[in-house]
Order: structure tokens, then sequence, then C-alpha cells
């Protein structure tokens, strides 16, 4: 059975295959009616805009916007097609557009039926259009577009002028006074031909228009003539008087009379344009507000309403709104559509199509698979075989994608470029091409290139047009059927698809025509026909993705293959892959304790270091199929045992090279400033970065191959793993590196750090000795680092940290700073080591365990400490010092070893230093024994701890030993003397002795002289600690004597100072304020009296008589200038008075009368200040010692002389006595 008998319909019959809005003969109005199928989904949204379109009809609603989205060729103008038909209830012959759907029960539901019939039978204006068709060529330019394409439309439809809107509105006033047909038959009378023919020629037909409405008498010559001037200029209306202008053609018309605008390819005539946009929702928004539900705006678009607002941002978020009723057509619809109208079989047909799949359904399951990851729906079973037979079902959607891809990138035809090209017409021709063919053959995916070729770009459609003339594609000269071409084509039509990858087995698949052919063989003429299309550059290999070019991107890759990329800048560019990306660890991570130990290793590919400056212990190197050295067996077995390499040697693929070389082409082509100036230059240079970010990928995912696969040496021998994992098998390999050249590693058997370190410093090193060498960590590591700092010792060198990091950190050791660290500072710990930092020698003594945990640990003494292997101290010297330690200090050295034992006795000497420089302040104010005997301790002590190096130490205790247990000896009397009752004691004799010194001109007492002298001799011993109980009894002695001569001496002091007292009081009972300075004068004598009271110092004693009378001059000296100061006050007031009086006087007028006016004044004399001085201030001696009349006369001599010196005229001398 041939192909074309298999269809209810002839395949070949008269389908219009492209829709176009506003095109349509009564014939093919009646097939599209009878044909049209309404699949499930167009039956519920029949039902959703019916239903919506109803309110409209039996109310009001705002809510009159419709949306129809669909992908590029979905039907979704067919579908707006129809919808047109049904709102006019179109009649075609004797039958109305409803009828169809009644008659042939497209729609069952009779609800929805009558819902549109309700609308049918409802009076409507449909206007059907293609906006961009109907637009002016510079019409999207104006923001008030959408509007004006609105307007001439309306116009057009009412039978008005749609290009010229004044026309339309002079045409719209004289059809309303009902003389637009007189009008036409008066121009046609004029002019010569009729109105509607001509008007589009206004601008020469202005005088017959002027002569025409002048003679109607509708317009005045110069009225009509000034109108035709303003006729041309330009024309705007705002949006809300459209909306109006409708409303009112609207109830004019009455019986519920709607307006319907069904516009298609709204979409892409918006496109990113947000005016346009805004202007869409403001027109529909005011034709809903004005009309309420009586003026509809219906719209297709290839995008979804709620994609274009989530695009665009709130600014349009109100159209979704606008457009209430939304109605999306999947590619479900279109299958559906196509089975229908044209695959739709006979019975016969149908039959035997099911019983060959059934036959044949495993081989057809085998035959055409697709291996990229993306679903390609095949044939479920031998119904759909049948219904879909002789297509496959995923061409179906790929189809699709492919339309829109050609849309966006390929599409020059009118009808492609506004989306109007249909796939039912596309499944048509292609079934067509195998008519005449039996059953079993299959469409293959190129046959669609021929049904669309006519309606691609040149720049596509060209390089399949000149494939035909290559002889080396086409040697046959076949004018079609060229296996590579049609190779060509299917590549050409999913260059763009992303559903689908151009693999080898997928291209294989598309090309399939027949259930019988052979899948080996074609693929085997697939890859024939691929590689004959590269070699003419007309595809390019992506990895393993095969991609048409186009004539650019044949330009294109014609300038980038000339680009030059050198062997090296390749490798360069696999290192980095390999060391950055794929095997990107650094270092090597040793599996004991814990990863402590990480080598790092030098990165090589073939002779080329990855990064300069390596310079590590061992290395990675990874050879290439372009690696020029040898690669047999022994020599890389050789190379890996000399070099401390592991050697990972890639198979002889290098499709990972090719790969990277042809990403670096691309890469610099890029950079360049290409002088290829192209149309699409831009487009296709992004889709080069994509394909550079591709062969990358690639490049990548052949390299890990490439290593996942390759061979491994190390240590002369080939590495047997069982994984596959690159990481894993050359971290495996790297570790046995690490075993060979890092064997002494193993002399560390416990992983020690800082803490471990302040640990040690803590521990007492008696107790690590007691433990004996079988407790000690890391004896071998101990051992080495000792003898490499012996064998520098020995040739007088000291070593330094970083000598020593230098030495341990590389093979074959490898440990890492903290070992060293350890090491050191056990060694040191021990004594085994000695250090020196900046010429100074550190040890416990001079430095804190901190310091030298730092100077160890930190990295800015890594040059500055220096060691050596230390000088021991002859032990006769230790001894000695233990000896001494114990007698000076009485405390024992808690370890053995030199520094602890150094550190412990300079601590107990800073102790001691201490005590003395507590007690020494205490020698200031008393003379107590031992003063000379603690400075000169003190010094040798201080000495002591001056000292830092342990040798010189031990050598100065022993050579002072003798001093320093004698001073130790004498010490301890003196330490007792000041923590005693020796010392309380001790400070009494001393106040004692030294209140007699003060009082002893004043007292002649021998008892007293004899207790003074015992006590002075016992305070005056350099040791007297013995004699020191004999003090207490002697005290007692001098109080009881020198109390007595205190008492003896006290009675005389006290006369005198109540003779002062009564004489001042005597003065003072005159004088009119003795009552004010009564109780301040007796307090102060009575505290000179209370003093002499209490007072226990002869010396002091005596002085309080000196005190009382020079307390009773100063008193009476104070009450002479009191008496003074009053006579002065009283003078002054008196004259006031009288000043006063005279003034009082003047007031009244009077004179003052003799009698009245007040005594004279006595004359003012001069006051005489009265000045008291005692008798002993003029005699100028204590005592006269008489012996004869002259030395009468020389005592009065003198005394007249100082009394004359005490007088003068103002003056009235008071002698004391």
């Amino acid at each position: 059975m041939q192909i074309k008998d298999m269809f209810r319909k002839k395949i070949d019959r008269e389908i219009q295959g492209v829709i176009i809005v506003g095109q349509g003969e009564e014939t093919n109005v009646a097939q599209e009616l009878e044909e049209y199928v309404v699949t499930r989904e167009l039956q519920r949204h029949f039902a959703d805009f019916f239903a919506a379109y109803k309110k409209g009809i039996q109310g009001t609603t705002p809510k009159m916007g419709v949306w129809i989205s669909g992908f590029f060729g979905s039907g979704k103008s067919h579908f707006l097609k129809i919808l047109s038909y049904l709102l006019q209830n179109k009649q075609v012959g004797d039958k109305h557009a409803i009828d169809y759907f009644i008659e042939d029960q497209k729609i069952t539901n009779q609800m929805v039926l009558a819902d549109m019939q309700l609308a049918a039978n409802t009076p409507s204006d449909v206007i059907l259009f293609n906006i961009d068709s109907k637009s002016d060529s510079n019409g999207k330019e104006n923001k008030d577009a959408i509007v004006n394409v609105f307007l001439k439309v309306f116009n057009e439809m009412q039978g008005f002028c749609g290009s010229m809107p004044h026309l339309a509105d002079l045409e719209r006033r004289l059809s309303e006074e009902g003389r637009f047909e007189e009008f036409k038959e008066k121009f046609e009378e004029e002019y010569g031909d009729p109105w509607e023919s001509s008007r589009q020629d206004f601008d020469f037909i202005q005088d017959s228009v002027v002569d025409v409405l002048s003679d109607m008498d509708f317009m005045s010559e110069s009225a009509a003539r000034n109108w035709c001037e303003k006729a041309t200029e330009g024309y705007q209306i705002s949006i809300e008087d459209f909306a109006k202008r409708v409303k009112s053609y609207i109830e004019k018309k009455g019986n519920n009379h709607h307006v319907v605008f069904l516009v298609d390819e709204i979409g892409q005539y918006i496109g990113d344009d947000s005016k346009l946009m805004l202007n869409l929702q403001t027109v529909t928004e005011e034709l809903g507000k004005e009309c309420m539900g009586k003026a509809w705006v219906i719209v297709t678009s290839q995008q979804d309403i709620d994609s274009i607002t989530k695009v665009k941002g709130n600014d349009f978020s109100k159209i979704q709104g606008r457009f209430d009723t939304r109605l999306s057509l999947s590619s479900a619809n279109v299958d559906a559509v196509i089975k229908k109208r044209i695959l739709d079989k006979t019975e016969t047909a149908a039959q035997s199509l099911r019983l060959l799949y059934d036959q044949k359904a495993t081989i057809i399951k085998n035959l055409i698979v697709f291996n990229d990851g993306v679903e390609k729906k095949l044939y479920a079973n031998a119904e759909d075989f049948a219904e879909v037979y002789p297509f496959v079902p995923y061409q179906f959607n790929l189809l699709a994608s492919v339309l829109t891809s050609i849309r966006t990138h390929g599409a020059s035809g009118k009808h492609l470029s506004e989306g109007e090209r249909s796939m039912l017409a596309l499944f048509k021709e292609s079934a067509m091409q195998l008519m005449d063919d039996e059953m079993g053959a299959i469409v293959p995916f190129y046959r669609f290139y021929d049904a669309l070729e006519n309606f691609l770009d040149h720049s596509h459609s060209s390089v399949i047009i000149r494939a035909y003339d290559n002889s080396y594609i086409n040697p046959e000269k076949k004018e079609k059927d060229v296996f590579a071409i049609n190779v060509l084509k299917t590549l050409f039509l999913i260059k763009y698809v992303l559903e689908i990858e151009a693999n080898v087995d997928n291209i294989v698949s598309l090309m399939i025509t027949s259930i019988d052919d052979d899948r080996i063989s074609l693929k085997a003429q697939v890859e024939d026909a691929l590689k004959v299309l590269m070699r003419q550059m007309l595809i390019q290999k992506n990895g393993s993705v095969y991609v048409f070019l186009t004539d650019e991107e044949q330009e294109i890759n014609n300038e980038i293959e000339k680009e030059n990329v050198e062997m090296p800048e390749v490798i360069t560019k696999i290192a980095e892959m390999i060391y950055e990306d794929i095997f990107s660890s650094k270092k090597y991570q040793y599996p004991s304790f814990s990863g402590r130990y990480a080598f790092s290793f030098n990165q090589t590919v073939d002779d080329r270091p990855y990064k300069a400056n390596q310079n590590y212990d061992i290395g990675l190197r990874v050879l290439t199929p372009w690696y020029e050295g040898g690669t047999d067996d022994g020599t890389l077995r050789l190379l890996s045992g000399q070099g401390k390499e592991v050697l990972v040697v890639l198979p002889n693929d290098d499709a990972f090279l090719t790969e990277m070389r042809a990403y670096l082409k691309i890469e610099r082509f890029l950079r360049k400033n290409t002088s290829v100036q192209l149309a699409k230059y831009e487009t296709i240079k992004e889709a080069k970065r994509v394909e550079m970010r591709e062969r990358n990928g690639n490049a990548k995912l052949y390299l890990t191959e490439a290593l996942k696969e390759a061979t491994i040496y190390v240590n002369g021998d080939v590495l047997h793993t069982s994984g596959k994992e690159v990481t894993s098998r050359i971290n495996e390999a790297i570790g046995r590196l690490v075993q060979t050249v890092y064997h002494k590693l193993s002399y560390i058997d416990a992983a020690m750090g800082e803490a471990d370190i302040r640990k040690m410093f803590k521990t007492s090193n008696q107790l690590s000795l007691a433990l004996g060498d079988t407790g000690e960590s890391n004896v071998h590591a101990l051992d080495d680092v000792l003898q490499f700092v012996a064998g520098n010792s020995r040739m007088h060198m000291k070593t330094s940290m970083k000598t020593i990091k230098d030495r341990f950190m590389k093979a074959p050791y490898g440990f890492v700073e903290d070992d060293i660290h350890w090491l050191v500072a056990r060694l040191f710990k021990r004594g085994d080591l000695s250090f020196t930092v900046n010429g100074e020698s550190v040890n416990l003594n001079n430095r804190s365990e901190e310091e030298i945990i730092g100077y160890i640990t930190k990295k800015q003494f890594v040059d500055k400490l220096l060691t050596e292997v230390r000088v021991r101290v002859p032990e006769n010297q230790k001894k000695a010092v233990r000896t001494v330690m114990k007698e000076l200090f009485k405390v024992a050295p808690p370890a053995d070893d030199e520094d602890t034992i150094m550190k412990n006795f300079q601590h107990y000497c800073e102790n001691r230093i201490t005590e003395i420089e507590r007690l020494e302040p205490k020698y200031e104010n008393y003379a107590y024994p031992g003063k000379e005997l603690l400075e000169k301790g003190k010094k040798q002590l201080s000495a002591l701890v001056q000292i830092q190096a342990p040798l010189e130490f031990f050598k100065t205790v022993f050579d002072e030993r003798d001093d320093l247990m004698d001073f130790g000896e004498d010490y301890e009397p003196i330490r007792d003397f000041f923590g005693s009752e020796q010392l309380t004691i001790f400070t009494r004799a001393l106040d004692m002795l030294n209140i007699y010194e003060d009082s002893k001109t004043y007292i002649v007492d021998a008892e007293l002289e004899d207790v003074v002298a015992k006590m002075r001799t016992i305070v005056r011993m350099a040791k007297p600690y013995k004699e020191i109980p004999k003090l207490p009894e002697l005290r007692e002695k001098f109080m009881n004597c020198y109390m007595r001569i205190l008492e003896e001496q006290a009675e005389p002091v006290k006369d005198s100072i109540n003779q002062d007292r009564n004489r001042v009081f005597e003065v003072l009972n005159t004088k009119s304020y003795k009552d004010a300075k009564f109780n301040r004068y007796l307090e102060l004598f009575k505290e000179i009296m209370d003093g002499a009271e209490h007072c226990n110092n002869v010396s002091t004693l005596r002085s309080y008589a000196d005190k009382a009378e020079a307390l009773k001059l100063r008193l009476l000296n104070e009450m002479n200038a009191e008496d003074i100061r009053l006579v002065q006050e009283a003078a002054a007031k008196a004259e006031a008075e009288r000043k006063r009086q005279e003034e009082e006087a003047k007031k009244r007028g009077e004179t003052v009368k003799p009698a009245e006016k007040v005594a004279e004044p006595q004359p003012v004399y001069k006051v005489r200040t009265t000045k008291n001085v005692s008798i002993k201030t003029v005699a100028k001696t204590a005592s006269w010692r008489l012996e004869s009349k002259d030395d009468v006369d020389k005592y009065l001599a003198a005394l007249r002389e100082n009394l004359l010196k005490e007088m003068d005229e103002d003056t009235i001398v008071n002698i004391e006595l």
C-alpha cells in the first residue's frame, strides 16, 4: 500500500498552509470551517472565551480583553480567525459559521454551544487585522501607534478612509447628517471617478472636494478650502476620545450592538517597546471603561502575558488586569490537529499499520534512539504508530522548536517572520514527498527543510544551494536527495535548538527513512558525510557535537583557523587545567598523624614546569601524546626511579589537545580587534564565546578520561591500581614516592607541638630522668639532630634554627616545624644543647620559660637562635653549689641539671635580696645591729644573680663558698632579731638613750649616768643578741631615776606658767571686752600647762616656761592694740555725729546757736603704743654674777642702754619682770 492511499482525505489536496489574517475567499473559509479541528484543549478555550464574552451580552463588564498565546506555528492565528467567523456569524454559502460546529459536532457541550449561539445572534462588527500590516511604516516610533491603528481599522470597518483620519471625520459627519451618499454621487459627477478609489489621492482632488462641499451647501467655499488645508496636517486623537467615539457608534447602533477588535501578532509588534505596551494597556482600559463589555479586544502573541509583564516589571502589571481572559495553545493542540486533518487514516490503512508495528516493534525501538538526556517522544504502541505514521512523534515538538529558532535566527520571508507559517502545512508538504512510497517508509527530519526553504534567510539557504555545486559533496551533480546535503539540512534545522544534541547517534536517528534501515550502515554513511562536510568547512565539530555553519560563520571560522597557536601554549593551558581543576591538590597529605605532613611537589607537563621557582624534593610529571622524549617502558621506568617523580603517561589520543588548540584559537580571535565586518558578527561572536566554553569543557572531559586511562610510573615501576578515579590514582602514586624519598620520616613516632614543649618545661627534669630512655619519644630523630649540631660544634661553628630546619624539613626527613621545635627544645631541656641569642647566652636562669619557647617557635628568631653542644660543669662545683644552697638557704636543689640548679639558686638569691631590702628602711631611724653584714651579703648575692653563663656561675659560687656560708650563718640571728621581741626591747632602749641625750645638760645624777653607760655599751655591740635580755631591767632603772628628776624640775616651770597667766588676767579684768576674750586666753594657758604636766623630757619641760612668758607678752600687746582701736573708733563716731547735726540744721534753715553747738572737739593727741617687754629681753642674760660694785654698774649700764633702745617717742614700754 502506497502512503498516499492511507489517508481518509487526499494528502495532496489544497490546504491553505499559511494562515493570513484578513485573507479568505469563500471556498477557503468553507474548507477552514469544515476541516477545523477542535481538540480537547480548544474545547476548553472555546468554553472559557464564550463564557467571558457572554457577560458583555447579558450585562456589563470592564473585563473585555482576551490574550491568546502559543508557540510559533501553534495555530493561534487560525483560532483567532475562527473566532472572527463565529462572532460575526459569517455565512458561507447557505450555512452560518456556527452550523459547522453544530452539525460536525466539533463541540458537544450544549452550554458552550448555547453561549456560542448567543454570541452569533448578537449583532457585532468584527474587525480582524494584523497590526503590523495595518501600521504605518514608521508608526511604531509613535507612542500612540496602537490607538492610531485601532482608529484606522475602526474607520475602515465603517466604510470611511482609514489612512487619512481627517477625511474619515468628514465622512462620518456627512454620514451622521445622511448626506454621505449624496456627497459621493456629486463627487463622481464632478471628478469622474468614484470617491472610494479617489480619496487616497486627496492632495490632487482638493479642488473637487471644495466644489462639491460648497455646491451641497455643506460648507462655504472658504470654509471647505480651509478644511482641506488642515486635512493634510498631522492628526491626533486621545485614547479617551477614541473610546468615546466607539461608545457613541455602539449606542447609535443600539440593539446590544458589539464591536470586536481581533489583533494578530500583537506581541511581535510591541516587542520590547514599553511605550507601545502602555499604549495597548490604556486603549484596552478605556474601551472597557467606556463601553463596559460592548467593545472587545482579542490579541495573539507568542509570549504569555504573564511572562511579558514579569520581564517588563511592575509598570506593566496592570495590563494583566486588562486581559483577564488568557488562552494558551500548546503543542498537544497542534499534534491533534495534524493527526485529524492530515494523518487521519482509513480503517484498512490503520489496521495494516498496527500489524506492521506489532511485527517490527523491537526493530523500530532500536532503530530510532536518542542519547542526549532530553526526552524525545517515540511510538508508544501500535495505535500511536498508526495515528502518526509516516512521521515519528518526536517530530512534532522538535519541529515547533525549529520554527521558533529559525524565526529568531534565520527567517526573512514575510509569512514566517510574522509567525504565520503553519505546522499543518509543513507536515502536509513533507508527507507529500513520500506519497508514492510504500508502507514502511518514514519521513526523515530533513524533509521539513524543503517545505521551509523559501522562507529562510539567504545566509542559511545559500549554504545548502552551494553544496549542490560542490563536487566533493555532490560528485554526481544530483539535484536532490544527496545524502551529505541531507545531513547538512538536518544540521541546519537543529542548529539553534537546545532540546537536541547534534551528535552522531542523534543525527542517525533523524536520518531514518524506513523502518527497514540498517542503523549500523547508516551511521557509517553519516560519519563519512560529516567528514566531507567538515573538510569543506560547512560544519564544525565541537567535542562530539556537529554544528551547521552559515556563510558568516564559515568566514569567521576561516579567520579563526588562521590564528597561530604554538604547542607550548597548548601544553601550558593543559597544565593549568590539570593542576588547577582536575587534580588541584598542591600538596600530598601523608596519611599518618591525621595529615600532619603535607609534601609540596613539582608540577610538570611534558618538559614544561607548570609554574616557575619549583624546587621541591618530589614531582609529578604528566606526559602527553605530544611529548618528544622517550616513551618506551624501560626509559620511563628509569626516569621515574632517578628523577624522584611520578610519571603519568597519557594514552595516545590527542582529542583533548585538539579541543584545547581550538579553544585557544577562538579565544585569540575574539581578543583581537578583527577587521571582519559582518552584519551578524556580534551574534556569531557570542556563539563563538559559547563554543569556546564548550571546547574548554570538552578538553577537560577528554583530558579527565585520558588521566583515568593513563599508565603511572613510580619508583621505577608501573603502578597497578583497581580504581579509575584520577585523584585517588595520583595520590596513591605520590604516596609511594613519599615513602621512598622521605624514608627517615618514620623517626617521628609521636607528633609533638608547642603544647608539648610547654608541658616539657613545666615538668621536673628529675622525673624524666627517672623514666629512663625507654620513655623517650622520637629517639632516632633526637640523635640525628644532636649529631648534626655536634658536627658543626666540632668545627667551632654554631648552628642556627634556620640551618636545622633547612636540613630536617627536606628529604630524607620531611619533618614539619613543630617536630623540629620540639626536638631542639627537648635537647635544650636535657642539657645537650646551649642557646645563644644576639650574642648572649640563653638559659632558664636569665630567660623565662615563655621567652625560651618564643626563641624556639617564633619566626623572628629563626636566624637569631644559635645552638651548640653544651660543655658540662665539673661535678665538684655542682656539689659545692648544692652544699652552699643548703647552708645558705636551707633548701636542696629540686633537680640535677645545671640550668635548674642555677635557676633555683639565683631565685633564692633574689628572695634573700628582697628580704634584705625590706629590712634596710628600718636602719634609717635606729642604729640596729647587722647593717654592715647585710650590705656585704646583698652585694655578694647580687653579683651571683647577674651571672648568666652556668660555667661562670658554678665557678664563682665554688670560689666564694666560705664567705657565702658565713653570711648564711650571720644572717639568721639578724633575721630573728627583726622578727622577734628583741626588736621592741632594743628600740625602747634606743629611745631612752635619745631622751637622755636631749636632757643630759640639765641632769646631774650619778645613778642615772651609770645606768645609761651600761645600756649604751649593749646597743653599740656588733652582735648584741645575747645581751639584749639585760636591757628591760636597765630600762626600768632608767625610768625610775629619770621620772624622779623630771618631777623635781616640773614644779618651778608650773609656777612660772601660773604667774604669767595671773598677770594677763589681771590686766584683762580692767578692760571692757574681758568677757569676749576671757575663755580664749584661759584655753591658751591651759594648753601650755597640760603640755608641761605630761612632758617626759627635761629639756622640753623647761621650754614650757618660756612658752608661757611669750604668750603673756603677746596677749598684753594684743590688749594694747585693742585699746587704741576702741579710742580711735569713739573719736570717729563723735565727729560723724557732729557733722550729722550740722547737716540737719542746714536742711531746716536754722543757724546752730552756740548753746546748741556740740562741744568743740578736744585737740587730738597722737596715740602712743604700749609695748610689753620681758626683762629677759633687755637683760640679755639669764643671770647676773656680782662680785664687786663695778659689776653692778656694768650690768646696770647695759640694762639702761637696752631699755633706751626699746623706747621711742610714740611707744610706752612695759617691762614684765
